[in-house]
């Protein structure tokens, strides 16, 4: 007799005919999971699978890689060139070569006359690695302007200058496979179900095999803190002030790793005193910690074996953003967890690619994590790029949430814009239209042609998406992948790279530089341009990549040469002593005081304003807001509300309501839930008029990102119920 699970039918998976699966790397978040694409005997593409050999994921994707391929026949692709005098009027098609023509005459015109800097570009992090390195030679040694920055600005810098300001050099030390070996985890405003499921399992996973302790420090209860042996729910903006007292205790109590400190850091006397400030019962009225909790995950963190902290962006996207990152690092170095088998600070990467123009784009400096304010670094870019070394500028422009308001004062008068729709990543939505209209010239490169920015450029350019071209990636753990071609671009769209190198040529100067014409090219260029640097990738190769199912850098030369193949795990920065990036070789050790310089609730606006991001959609939903498979989970802005504080407002299950700000409002469908304490809500950040029309965007000191995550709201009742439901209908965009 059959019973349960036997008695059933098997799930059967519709056969697609697929007679054809092209290798590629999934383009929405950092995971990096190998994926396969099937086309059929029409050469139609009509499924995705995980790849089973790849280490990353093993064969898994989550729901938007497994709907991926859909893209290719998504609705909004640009095919042609559009341009127009200005924004008062309408589009009309060009040519690709009077295309170029016009945004070169008027680049120039624009730098003639206001100088060079007054033309600035802002960048992705979802174009290919060598499309990134293409776009900073073509700006940094031919256009000239040093205001260039990309959306990573948005989401990663703070990790970055924490890196630089801790181990002296950007790049996260250790790799997924810390999750096999660590005997501590603490993650920091990282929700990792919804926003990397693939990291999720491998998690998962290696709890399931040894039960170590999951440590989740987040004001919200996420999923992952629903998965959690201790939830730190932290005031908003507080990290510091608990990273501090978890220091307190691990010195006061001599759990620190003296041995590993004096091998490998400077600064411990200045941390010393200034983590004495922060005692457990201080800290507590400041971060919401109680002073015993924190006792006892100090001691639970120092004592295990090996621990490690990962974080997104609950730490990234505060005031205190880069300072939480470098705490962080401070308290894995007086532990001696970073460069061990399940020790490290791994920042957990937003975009599929913001790790490449990290590496490549020369957008914070040059190209291989070279530095603009390094003599010997420019000197050495320009002689390998025939660019007089004079021409670049010796230290860094504006960042992305600086250039836009060096717009709103006159400074710059035209931008570019590649794959990013500050319309509505930006905070202060209201703000950001206001600015792109006093622009003399915009320019939008994206996919789609119906992002909400061509509503202000003079001249659209339609782009290749994802597997409509070739090249690498670079993942979390510092994996470069490949994605390979698939199918070609809609209509006349040109992938970044072929745009970049047929702008190249309409601008003088660029005649003396060499453009290699094909993406391998670029490659061979970036090899030697890393050799011997710390992203050394010059041991790789296309082919090698697609068959390795990704690298992790350093991969050199001299191991390829030898015939010494890449390790299928992880690959560890700063495993000996003394190797840091600092020129001394150490790390350094950061006093970190508290400066409460957060927007907080008050009897005005009483709640805090909390933004994420949901497993079904990525970032503007450019993409996931187009694909029914995707859209269908949560089509509308909602906000979760704690059910006490619905209660006291009169606010019922699925009623819509207005959240407003001090700087604009946002009309959402509420969803009670206790996932939210009664003093806060959240919303997730992927819809177009929502959330961003009320974030404050506060900038960090350091990194300049914006503090997406600390504003204060009301809540407001709305009458009209149909109409309210029509304007969030509005607000979904697709």
């Amino acid at each position: 007799m059959l019973f349960g699970r036997d008695k059933k039918n098997p799930i059967k998976i519709a056969d697609k005919k697929a007679e054809k699966w092209t290798y590629a790397t999934c383009g929405y978040c950092s995971v990096g999971c190998s994926i396969e694409i099937g086309t059929n005997a029409e050469g139609k593409v009509v499924g995705s699978r995980g790849v089973g050999g790849a280490d990353v994921n093993r064969g898994k994707l989550c729901v938007k890689g497994i709907f991926e391929h859909e893209l290719f026949e998504s609705s909004g692709r640009g095919d042609k060139p559009l341009i127009r005098e200005s924004i008062h009027q309408g589009y009309r098609e060009t040519n690709w070569d009077d295309a170029a023509k016009t945004m070169v005459s008027e680049i120039n015109r624009i730098q003639e006359t206001y100088g060079r800097d007054s033309f600035a570009v802002v960048s992705t992090g979802q174009l290919l690695t060598e499309e990134f390195y293409t776009l900073g030679k073509l700006t940094r040694g031919v256009i000239g302007t040093n205001n260039y920055d990309g959306n990573t600005t948005l989401c990663m810098a703070s990790a970055v200058s924490g890196y630089k300001r801790s181990f002296g050099s950007d790049g996260p030390p250790g790799c997924y496979e810390d999750f096999e070996h660590t005997e501590c985890l603490m993650a920091w405003g990282s929700n990792l179900p919804e926003q990397h499921p693939i990291i999720y399992w491998r998690l998962q996973e290696s709890r399931e095999k040894r039960d170590f302790p999951l440590i989740v420090v987040d004001p919200r209860v996420t999923m992952l803190a629903q998965k959690a042996d201790i939830h730190l729910a932290i005031t908003p903006g507080t990290d510091v002030v608990l990273q501090n007292a978890l220091m307190y205790v691990i010195l006061d109590e001599g759990l620190e790793d003296r041995e590993y400190i004096e091998a490998n850091t400077v600064g411990l006397e200045q941390l010393e005193a200034e983590v004495q400030k922060y005692d457990p019962t201080s800290a507590a009225a400041i971060c919401g910690i109680d002073e015993d909790t924190i006792r006892n995950v100090a001691r639970i963190y120092a004592k295990a074996g090996s621990a490690m902290s990962i974080w997104t962006m609950g730490i990234n996207q505060s005031t205190h953003g880069s300072d939480g990152v470098v705490g962080i690092n401070n308290l894995n170095l007086i532990t001696g967890n970073v460069g061990k088998e399940g020790g490290t600070s791994l920042s957990i990467t937003g975009q599929c690619n913001a790790m490449g123009t990290r590496e490549w784009s020369s957008c914070s400096g040059l190209p291989g994590y070279r530095y603009l304010e390094n003599e010997q670094d420019r000197k050495d870019i320009g002689e390998f790029w025939n660019v007089d070394p004079e021409f670049f500028p010796k230290k860094r422009g504006l960042a992305q949430t600086d250039i836009f308001p060096a717009i709103e004062t006159g400074q710059i008068k035209g931008l570019w814009l590649i794959a990013t729709n500050p319309m509505t990543s930006m905070p202060n939505t209201e703000r950001t239209r206001k600015i792109l209209e006093k622009l003399d010239f915009l320019v939008v490169q994206d996919s789609y042609a119906d992002v909400e920015t061509t509503q202000y450029a003079n001249l659209y350019l339609p782009a290749a998406t994802w597997a409509e071209k070739e090249g690498v990636f670079t993942n979390t753990e510092r994996r470069v992948n490949i994605v390979r071609k698939v199918t070609d671009a809609p209509g006349d769209s040109k992938s970044d790279f072929d745009i970049f190198n047929l702008l190249a040529k309409y601008f003088s100067g660029s005649e003396k530089m060499t453009f290699p014409d094909k993406p391998e090219g670029a490659f061979e260029e970036m090899k030697a341009l890393s050799k011997g640097r710390l992203a050394d990738i010059s041991g790789m190769n296309h082919d090698l990549i697609e068959k390795q199912r990704g690298i992790q850098w350093p991969y050199t030369e001299e191991q390829s040469n030898k015939g010494e193949l890449p390790p299928s795990g992880g690959k560890r920065l700063y495993t000996e002593p003394g190797t840091f990036s600092h020129a001394d070789g150490m790390a350094k050790l950061i006093p970190l005081p508290f400066i409460d310089n957060n927007e907080v609730p008050d009897d005005k606006f009483p709640f805090w304003l909390n933004t994420g991001r949901l497993v079904e959609h990525f970032h503007t939903r450019t993409k996931t807001g187009k694909l029914g498979n995707t859209n269908k989970y949560s089509p509308i802005p909602f906000m979760e509300i704690n059910p006490d504080a619905a209660k006291d407002l009169g606010v019922d299950q699925g009623e819509y309501v207005r959240c407003v700000s001090r700087r604009g409002d946002a009309i959402v469908m509420a969803m009670l839930t206790q996932r939210v304490p009664k003093n806060m809500v959240f919303i997730p950040f992927h819809y177009f008029d929502c959330v961003n029309r009320l974030t404050l965007g506060l900038l960090d000191p350091h990194s300049r990102q914006p503090a997406y995550k600390q504003s204060a709201v009301t809540i407001e009742i709305l009458e009209d119920q149909q109409a309210a439901a029509q304007l969030s209908m509005e607000m979904r965009r697709f």
